[in-house]
């Protein structure tokens, strides 16, 4: 009676994997709250200027950051949530494996994107 899975990393690599994510959902909440917290900020900013000229520039560029800061605050919820999802298939051992190919993604690939569920070459078949 072989496992259904051949393919997949061992218990120790899955927990060394495990480590480097909740590290980084740390560090990603952090980021959050910073991006929150100049989001909530934005609104103090340039009341000291008086000057109509600058005033009008100076909303410009608030709308302009509130707008990034938004983009910021939805690209890194769903980095947490991707992250989230690559923990429970730690749990259900099916992390690493391609979902295209069925293969291994390779340790150097999980390290710079601990979410990805694509090996390159599935990544480049997309193309």
């Amino acid at each position: 009676m072989g496992s259904v899975l051949s393919t997949r990393y061992s218990d120790k690599d899955l927990e060394r994997f495990k480590k480097l994510i909740l590290g980084k959902i740390e560090k990603a909440k952090h980021d959050l709250e910073l991006i929150k917290s100049a989001y909530m900020n934005d609104h103090n900013n340039g009341t000291e200027d008086t000057a109509p000229t600058f005033k009008a520039f100076d909303e410009g560029s608030t709308v302009m950051s509130k707008e990034s800061n938004s983009q910021l605050a939805l690209r890194q919820e769903k980095f947490i949530r991707d992250l989230k999802t690559a923990l429970i298939r730690i749990e259900n051992k099916t992390y690493g494996v391609c979902r295209v190919t069925g293969k291994l993604i390779s340790k150097k690939r999980l390290k710079l994107v601990p979410h990805a569920t694509l090996s390159i070459e599935a990544k480049n078949m997309q193309k």
